[in-house]
């Protein structure tokens, strides 16, 4: 009998622990925000509202950035950012405004340079500053 529970406790165990490794079932993903030709090159999490996705295009030598909400509802502040790394007081390339699911996509040449790049839903930040250098 104490072999069952303790069998029992370790699949509990196991299971909890790969509940909250694994990705909510509700966040955004990537749809092609940016056009053709660009491919997500890193991404970062909103808080638990959202993604932002950075993505390249190879042919263009651009950076775009979608900040992405994990489902569409009524409008909230959504923004999104992008800067040669380091972006300073402002950034390069900006979009703000009350959507009900992204903000975006903006561009920004940035062949061979590092980028800063954020997005933001209602006061929640994510992104990253210098990645993505060439």
């Amino acid at each position: 009998m104490k072999l069952v529970k303790t069998a029992v406790a370790a699949a509990a165990v196991t299971a909890a622990v790969s509940v909250a490794g694994a990705a909510p079932a509700y966040a955004a993903s990537y749809g092609g925000e940016c056009g053709s030709g660009y491919s997500v090159v890193n991404s970062a999490a909103i808080g638990t509202k959202g993604t932002v996705f950075l993505t390249y295009s190879s042919a263009t030598g651009k950076n775009c950035v979608v900040a992405k909400r994990n489902s569409s509802g009524s409008a909230v502040l959504l923004e999104a950012g992008l800067a040669i790394n380091p972006v300073g007081t402002h950034w390069t390339v900006f979009d703000g405004g009350y959507y009900t699911s992204y903000a975006g996509p903006i561009y920004l040449s940035a062949a061979d340079k590092c980028v800063d790049w954020m997005g933001r839903i209602s006061g929640t930040e994510g992104g990253k500053r210098g990645t993505n250098c060439g």
